[in-house]
């Protein structure tokens, strides 16, 4: 489905930053699982996102320093669909980081499309740990605070948007639960 987004990402995280190429899979994996709530075309552009969503760390596409801007603005200009690079630039609440950076205008070339779609990215991401293995909402929000200190500003955002990444997940879930794959939520 995604073999293109795979390489891509493959191409730039792999080497340079192992362990965030083990969490894009492991978001990956999560994405292709709920494939089912969606059509063809959104469940393979989910994959896509969930693949491409960090690619903005690579080293070669760090430019602002905010990672789904950079990895936004490289789809972007290599021609890719405005639904992907709006899903990953809003990818797990990231307006508000735009907002602790004062890059709200940068980040305001694209719609946060607020979908069922854009809530699966947002879940299948943030349950999912660094190292590409299953959590929970909570537990996700806690090992960031944790990795970053209490000082850092992913430790804010992750604070401050706690309440809108637990409804995303939660809604995610309650889709799950009424299309029978309630065990995918566990």
């Amino acid at each position: 489905m995604a073999a293109w987004a795979f390489k891509l990402a493959a191409h730039l995280l792999a080497g340079p930053l192992p362990r965030r190429w083990a969490h894009v899979q492991g978001v990956a994996a999560r994405a292709r699982s709920v494939s089912a709530l969606f059509s063809d075309s959104d469940a393979s552009t989910l994959e896509e996102a969930a693949v491409l969503h960090d690619i903005g760390y690579a080293p070669n596409l760090a430019l602002t320093g905010f990672h789904p801007l950079d990895e936004a603005g490289y789809l972007r200009d290599s021609g890719y669909p405005k639904s992907l690079c709006a899903l990953v630039a809003y990818h797990s609440c990231s307006y508000r980081e735009a907002e602790l950076r004062a890059m709200v205008n940068e980040l305001s070339e694209w719609d946060d499309e607020k979908t069922p779609l854009r809530d699966a990215l947002w879940w299948a991401d943030m349950t999912t740990t660094p190292d590409g293995r299953r959590t929970n909402v909570h537990d996700r929000i806690g090992e960031i605070v944790e990795r970053y200190g209490p000082a850092d500003l992913m430790t804010s955002l992750n604070l401050e948007a706690k309440s809108e990444l637990v409804a995303a997940v939660e809604r995610t879930e309650e889709r799950l639960w009424a299309a029978g794959l309630g065990h995918l939520a566990k």
